[in-house]
């Protein structure tokens, strides 16, 4: 169990963090929000990049503070930006890292042939990394974080410049990773998460908002989301009243995806939530 307690970062007046609290077991838990919402703050001070202003994360009922080394080296840490040496192998770079996370000599190799494998980069292993696409990078960024066989896997928007076949390849890896561990998959993109997530963490503002599975945070949704086909002098007007608000095609004609507490145009009706519909509810404007 991983336990977040009233853990706050300030910078003078500012709240990066303002006391957020949350408990986490095994699977993937997505902490979701817009750009700014405190995601990173909190996986730096997960992982040990900050310090707290006040508060405390507490691992199997032990402050990670005074776990000190013990607890970092159960942790597997993807950053949103991983920084390579451009002109190391693959192989290179997951040496230096072993070497880097204490791994034993002696089975340093064959760990690091087992995890390039496992993301798919067995045949890439001796060629740079400058050379490597973003997709590349990143799957040897999962590599990477994996050396020590972590208890828990931290990864900072780690889609972020992926093509839609390899982020699909990337949540797949994901998926297979998680029944061993707690992964925590920091994003603002709803897509990353929604088929993936055991629970999904809302945070805005530094402030936890909501948390839970995806169809408890759909069902509170029922009744607030609605689709309307306007009249075409009427739909940059309803985009610009309604913030909360999308483009979908229905039977080859464009409809207004709103969502809103109560019924936004008389030929607006009712239709099933989604979770991208929960991401604009909670976090509004500073979605767009």
């Amino acid at each position: 169990m991983l336990s977040f307690k009233e853990l706050t970062k300030q910078y003078g007046d500012f709240y990066a963090l303002d006391h957020f609290q949350s408990e986490l077991g095994s699977g993937i838990y997505a902490l979701l929000g817009p750009n700014g919402a405190g995601k990173s703050t909190l996986m730096n001070i997960l992982v040990g990049l900050t310090a707290p202003t006040s508060g405390e994360i507490r691992f199997h009922g032990q402050n990670t503070e005074k776990l000190g080394e013990e607890f970092r080296a159960r942790i597997g840490y993807m950053p949103q930006y991983p920084g390579f040496y451009p002109d190391f192998t693959a192989m290179e770079l997951m040496r230096y890292m072993a070497d880097m996370k204490c791994i034993p000599r002696k089975t340093r190799d064959q760990r690091c042939r087992e995890l390039l494998d496992a993301v798919n980069l067995t045949e890439q292993r001796d060629r740079k990394i400058r050379t490597f696409s973003g997709g590349m990078r990143q799957r040897l960024g999962l590599a990477q974080a994996l050396l020590n066989d972590p208890e828990i896997l931290v990864l900072d928007e780690p889609t972020a410049g992926l093509d839609p076949k390899e982020r699909v390849r990337f949540r797949n890896m994901v998926r297979r990773l998680s029944e061993q561990m707690t992964v925590i998959f920091c994003t603002h993109i709803v897509s990353d998460i929604e088929t993936i997530a055991k629970e999904v963490i809302l945070i805005h503002h530094g402030k936890l908002i909501q948390q839970g599975t995806i169809p408890e945070l759909v069902a509170g949704m029922q009744g607030k989301v609605w689709e309307v086909e306007p009249e075409p002098n009427e739909l940059e007007a309803l985009l610009d009243q309604y913030s909360r608000s999308s483009l979908v095609s229905r039977n080859m004609q464009t409809a207004i995806r709103i969502v809103h507490d109560t019924q936004p145009h008389p030929k607006a009706h009712l239709c099933e939530p989604v979770l991208e519909d929960v991401y604009l509810y909670r976090f509004g404007d500073d979605t767009v």
